[in-house]
């Protein structure tokens, strides 16, 4: 169901029906379009999109037409690191109201399944998750999501920053897996936008030494100006074995834990063998679906290996750790494009310029 322009008129805000949509419709075929303005359920919200983070999914999504067995069929709005300000609430709304500016959690459970009885909503097959096909999702003016999974920010906290509470989900929940406690130290596998929140919240959690890894030279020192302890400059060429003994190396011992955001086979090699016996090595990055590991190497020392499925119950966190302070996302932004200038932003991101781009999509402000 969709307002009538009449409807649109009644809202207010200056509120129009220009819905400019970020729309994948194949592989490689990205475009802008109009789509038309949603009107929240009962249990939802229309929110006025202000800053969307471009993520490494929506690029390969672009590029490859699927991520695994999610696979593009249909025309879809890509977007999922989000945050905006509520423009009307649904009849069963009370704790949200026009104006709040909120942070948008994107998976949300469709029933009360096992999972969700069990905290673990994130692994229920039950779920909606948006800009994932195929939801649409939210590189667009005009977005209704349901309303107990969209989070008030504090007033000192920007949209940039809201928008950002999604990647460092990411990181909360990949070293609450890992358990990143006061003293830890830690090896990250990759600088990337991933590897940089990672890096920010192990510091958070107490981690007393963390070592991070990755091919650009630019990336590690972004890396080091959010408090790495270590850089590792690896090459392509370069044994897993012998980036491990390195690793020892600059330590003077193996890491309690190792984080891998690359998804690269030879990262997750790495990680194994440089992780000390008893410790714990857990997988964020999505590679192959089928990869090569040492995993009798493992296995004799009770190397414990996890997984990583996004995040559960970490927006209350990972806004607090941000308004008090504890960690600073903003350096992380390095470009900023208009809504209009979206396929720009999309080869940016491509092309690994800079580390996290953001869209901008309210056209009446363009501030952080």
């Amino acid at each position: 169901m969709h307002y009538s322009v009449q409807q649109l008129r009644q809202l207010g805000e200056n509120m129009d029906t220009d819905n400019l949509s970020v729309v994948l419709h194949a592989k490689g075929d990205l475009r802008l379009e109009q789509r038309p303005v949603p009107e929240p359920g009962p249990n939802e919200v229309l929110l006025r999109m202000h800053s969307v983070g471009i993520c490494g999914s929506d690029v390969h999504f672009w590029q490859s037409g699927g991520i695994g067995d999610s696979v593009v069929k249909k025309p879809m709005v890509l977007g999922h690191e989000a945050a905006g300000r509520v423009l009307r609430v649904g009849t069963g709304v009370t704790h949200l109201k026009p104006g709040d500016r909120v942070a948008i959690e994107p998976a949300v459970p469709s029933e009360i399944d096992e999972f969700v009885k069990s905290g673990n909503y994130h692994l229920s097959p039950n779920i909606f998750f948006y800009g994932r096909p195929p939801d649409d999702g939210t590189i667009c003016r005009y977005y209704k999501h349901s309303a107990g999974f969209c989070y008030k920010l504090p007033d000192d906290v920007t949209y940039e920053e809201g928008a950002l509470i999604e990647p460092l989900s990411v990181g909360i929940h990949a070293c609450r897996r890992a358990g990143v406690s006061l003293g830890s130290s830690v090896l990250i596998c990759g600088a990337g936008p991933i590897g940089l929140v990672t890096l920010l919240v192990a510091k958070a959690m107490g981690a007393s030494q963390v070592i991070i890894s990755d091919l650009s030279a630019e990336r590690l020192a972004k890396a080091k100006d959010l408090g790495a302890d270590f850089l590792l400059p690896v090459k392509r060429e370069d044994a897993p074995q012998e980036i491990a003994r390195h690793v020892e190396g600059m330590l003077s011992g193996m890491p309690h834990i190792s984080i891998e955001c690359t998804g690269v086979e030879s990262g997750i090699q790495t990680a194994i063998y440089a992780t000390r016996s008893g410790g714990v090595v857990v997988l964020v990055g999505l590679g192959e679906k089928m990869t090569t590991v040492p995993l009798l190497n493992a296995a004799v020392r009770e190397v414990d290996i996890k997984g990583v499925c996004r995040y559960c119950n970490t927006w209350p966190l990972a806004i607090a750790m941000v308004a008090s302070k504890q960690v600073d996302v903003k350096p992380l932004v390095t470009h900023r494009f208009p809504l209009e200038q979206a396929v720009q932003a999309f080869e940016t991101t491509r092309q690994r310029l800079g580390v996290k781009v953001m869209l901008k999509c309210d056209k009446n402000d363009q501030n952080p």
